[in-house]
């Protein structure tokens, strides 16, 4: 089975459409009942709690999706710090399109504003490390292109978007594959074959298995997978910048540092996206 690979652009609008698929249905029946069709006014986007915004420009997007007769004036970008009380923006038209856009509109926002806001926080533990923190693709069905987007304006780094654009060998693939040899022969064959330029990444989950990929070579990057702070200093030490070097696994921001200190250059964290807690905003008239 083959599935063709959507533009990110293509995918937001996706997930414009099916937000107002699922809010709408066959009509905003409140607002229809008792707002006339030509009302216009302002409503202005109030930030309710410290943290990170993030999607000011998508949000801009989806107000004209839905009525590009809509105005936005925006006062705070994407990717400044903000705190309660802020005014982030502001937005003009008929007062329909304002009722009717403001869930979708919120939900995004608060969503990728505390990824952001979770991944600002992460960056600022590494400054002066040279590590960088790195996103998962445990993100929300759907959403992916976007909460990716919120971990860069947080100051973060996308691991991988999915499964097509980077080679990872995890510990699945190379039990399945019948060992760590197989699996990288395999996957420079298929590069080979397929005429693709893919990076290669490996998961180890021991010193024993890094030897081994050590030995062996033919990939660009190694995942130390659960190691702790001394096996991942010695790893650092025995990989001697010939591979560049990722932490993963139950790294937390008490310990992020620790991980940092021991001189790998990635370090990745799924909570970035799987449990974080969205920004507190709201829509308001004017």
């Amino acid at each position: 089975m083959t599935t063709e690979i959507k533009t990110p652009d293509c995918l937001i609008d996706e997930l414009i459409a099916l937000a107002f698929a699922e809010d709408i249905g066959d009509g905003d029946h409140t607002t229809l009942c008792c707002i006339p069709p030509t009302a216009t006014g302002k409503s202005r986007l109030i930030i309710k709690e410290d943290g990170t915004i993030a999607g000011v420009r998508t949000a801009e997007r989806i107000f004209n999706r839905f009525d590009p007769e809509m105005r936005m004036e925006i006062f705070i970008p994407d990717g400044t710090e903000v705190k309660n009380g802020d005014v982030a923006f502001t937005v003009e038209g008929r007062i329909r399109s304002i009722l009717q856009t403001e869930r979708p509109v919120l939900n995004v926002m608060q969503r990728m504003s505390g990824i952001a806001t979770t991944t600002r926080r992460y960056v600022k533990a590494l400054e002066g490390t040279g590590t960088r923190v790195l996103d998962t693709r445990k993100t929300t069905p759907g959403m992916r292109i976007l909460e990716k987007e919120a971990v860069r304006i947080g100051g973060g780094v996308n691991h991988r978007t999915g499964l097509f654009d980077m080679i990872l060998l995890k510990d699945n693939h190379v039990d399945f594959a019948g060992g760590i040899e197989l699996a990288i022969s395999r996957a420079r064959k298929y590069l080979d074959d397929k005429g693709k330029t893919l990076k290669i990444e490996i998961e180890v989950r021991s010193l024993d298995e890094l030897d081994e990929v050590l030995r062996i070579g033919g990939v660009d990057r190694i995942m130390l997978d659960n190691f702790d702070i001394p096996a991942t200093r010695e790893a650092v030490n025995r990989i001697a910048g010939r591979y560049e070097t990722e932490s993963s696994g139950g790294i937390t921001l008490d310990t992020l540092r620790d991980f940092a200190d021991c001189g790998v250059d990635y370090i990745s964290v799924g909570a970035l996206t799987h449990s974080v807690k969205s920004l507190d905003m709201s829509l308001k008239a004017v």
